[in-house]
């Protein structure tokens, strides 16, 4: 999904779970069905746990990945409204 619209973007870096969490979660509310969100951050632990979170909301993980050696990008489309 390169070159995907991103309509929201969101940058955790320097924050640490839950807080990663709850600011993604607090982000994918703000914006429509179908939109696209892209977090990035730099806690290794909420690369695995924000992907698989955002799943179980019921929304879509376009992309998880590492583009550096210390911070992550995750890009989001939401799929259910709150």
């Amino acid at each position: 999904m390169e070159g995907a619209k991103i309509d929201k973007r969101l940058d955790i870096k320097g924050v640490v779970c839950p807080y990663t969490l709850v600011k993604s979660k607090l982000a994918i509310e703000d914006i429509e069905v179908g939109q696209i969100l892209e977090i990035l951050l730099d806690y290794p632990e909420a690369s695995e746990s924000i992907p698989k979170a955002m799943g179980n909301y019921g929304h879509t993980v376009l992309k998880v990945e590492k583009i550096n050696p210390t911070d992550w990008v995750i890009h989001v489309r939401k799929e259910v409204a709150d």
